[in-house]
């Protein structure tokens, strides 16, 4: 499952509606969103980075009563998110750069870090630890491997992809700061024949 994120490539602008039609199976998705909308109350600020089509996550939260600010840097699935999750503060922006952004109570960031570098990953984890305060949680999702930008093939676009065995990610997500990582690992179909072993990730800053 990938996200609408991807830096200075136009996979997600062509990919536009087909992304959430590819889509078989989201309810880890879900449930991981549900959990943290559970533990924050009404009015907390949230960045959904790489926010993609606005769903599920977006309109999600915002029906929890949050205050959601996507960043993505697909104009065309921003425009998809503007129409399906309305209500947001949508954001054309690269997802490592966060300052002028604010301050929030959570980062959620499905599917999105894996479009970038490991060493960008680990960057933006740092920028994420540092914008975050209240409750200050975290939650992401990447795919099980071992590869660092990695030539795929979505939905008939070209892009890359990286990922971490999941001990790594979670020394990784632990060296940027945060605490109380906890990680689960579930397999999917990412879209119709492909079956992959996602991971999903919750951590507070430290």
């Amino acid at each position: 499952m990938l996200c609408g994120v991807a830096t200075q490539n136009p996979a997600f602008d062509l990919i536009g509606k087909r992304y959430d039609e590819s889509f078989v199976e989201r309810d880890v998705q879900i449930a991981e969103a549900a959990w943290l909308a559970e533990r924050l109350t009404p009015g907390s600020r949230v960045l959904d980075l790489g926010c993609g089509s606005g769903l599920p996550t977006a309109r999600q939260l915002l029906a929890a009563g949050l205050s959601v600010v996507g960043v993505d840097e697909s104009p065309v699935m921003l425009e998809l998110a503007r129409e399906q999750a309305p209500g947001a503060d949508y954001r054309l922006g690269d997802l490592r750069e966060l300052d002028g952004l604010g301050e929030f109570d959570a980062v959620v960031a499905f599917f999105a870090l894996l479009m970038l570098p490991k060493a960008e990953i680990e960057s933006t984890l740092r920028a994420i630890h540092s914008v975050l305060t209240g409750p200050r949680l975290l939650l992401v999702s990447m795919v099980q491997g071992d590869f660092d930008t990695f030539p795929v093939n979505f939905l008939g676009s070209p892009t890359t992809v990286s990922a971490y065995p999941p001990d790594q990610l979670r020394q990784v997500v632990a060296d940027a700061g945060f605490t109380d990582v906890s990680l689960r690992e579930f397999e999917a179909e990412a879209e119709p024949g492909r079956i992959e072993v996602q991971l999903y990730l919750r951590a507070r800053a430290s």
